[in-house]
Order: C-alpha cells, then structure tokens, then sequence
C-alpha cells in the first residue's frame, strides 16, 4: 500500500496531547507506551516521534490504528502534527514494523505498572463503559494511566452535560474499582465549557 492513501486524522486533546487516527493499523499487539527515547529503540515509528525537533516529546501510546502524543514543547500541533503524520506515513512504508513486539514487561513494586492498568481500563471502557453511556449518545475515552490514575475525556452528548460529573464519579469510578482495583484516582480533562472538540486533518498537504 502506498504511504499517500495512508489517512490520518489528528484530534488535539489539549496543548500537551494529541490523537492521530490512522486508516490503517499501525501496532497489533496490544497497546504499547514508551515515556522515553531509550524505550523506543527498534520501534522507528516511535523513535521517528520522540527526534521531531521542538517538540520535546515526552511520552507516545500506540495501540491498533491510534497513536496518541504527549508532547512538552510549545510548537503548537499544527506544526508538530505534520512531523507525526510524516513519521506514521515513514515507519509504515518501512520494511521493520513501526511499532516492536511488547517484551516481557518486568512487574513494578506496587505489583502493576501502568502499562497493564492502560490495557485492563482500555478493556472495562469498550466492554462495559461506553456501551453504558452511549444509551445516552455519549462516549467515554481513555486518554492515559499514569502513576496508577486514570485520564480520560467525556465526548458526544456526555461533554458539557451537567451529569456527566456524577456519571463519571458514580458509574465509571465504581465500575474501575472493582474491576482494576489498582486504579488510584480519575482525572476528566473533558473541555466541558466548549461543546465540541476542534479538529483539524494534519494530513491535508
């Protein structure tokens, strides 16, 4: 398949995160998250992120056809998004995979690292959470774990809704508890004030 019917489509989180959705599936091993260079050796998808100069990219998420961004730099993702899309576009045209297998991730002191917490909360979201809420027409996504907090953002009818902080407080912590009791703490960084996520295709060239 040729790099130009490669689409993405990047969704800006925040100033720090972005999503970049990729029409084809970029890792199919589960989810992968690298919080350094040294963690992306032999993934050039991911190496190819973490070089892009002026971002100062702390941290990438891999998982299916998504590729979320976390970056410390101020270069807004206008200008960063289209070194992600050339370096998606780059490692999937490659001969390696853009993305290297999962190793045998060593077990953390506390007995779960966030890696695992990331797939067990990705797992309880689309089996139990957004089938729950879309009755509502919303969706809840999964945006990060770190240190054993969940980071998540309300979108479609759930964002600017009213009970969508009792929604998240009663139903999704409750349902996080029992299922990965390990899970610390919730953070909605949903913008609830706009009502609509900007969105802008950082592919259009």
């Amino acid at each position: 398949m040729s790099s130009a019917e490669i689409r993405i489509t990047a969704e800006p989180i925040d100033t720090a995160r972005c999503k970049f959705l990729v029409s084809e599936p970029v890792h199919e091993g589960g989810v992968r998250r690298f919080v350094s260079p040294e963690e992306a050796n032999g993934s050039p998808l991911v190496e190819a992120i973490f070089a892009i100069p002026g971002a100062d990219v702390s941290e990438v998420i891999v998982s299916g056809n998504l590729v979320t961004v976390v970056k410390r730099g101020a270069a807004p993702w206008q200008v960063v998004g289209k070194s992600v899309g050339g370096a998606i576009r780059a490692a999937l045209a490659g001969a390696r995979p853009a993305v290297a297998p999962k190793p045998a991730a060593p077990v953390a002191a506390g007995g779960v690292d966030d890696d695992t917490l990331y797939d067990r909360v990705a797992e309880l979201f689309e089996a139990q959470v957004n089938p729950m809420v879309a009755r509502h027409g919303g969706r809840v996504e999964l945006i990060d774990v770190q240190d054993a907090v969940v980071m998540l953002r309300m979108a479609g009818g759930c964002q600017g809704c009213g009970m969508a902080d009792v929604t998240l407080r009663q139903g999704i912590e409750a349902m996080l508890q029992q299922a990965v009791p390990e899970v610390k703490g919730i953070v909605d960084i949903t913008d609830h004030t706009a009502g609509a996520n900007p969105y802008f295709a950082a592919a259009k060239k």
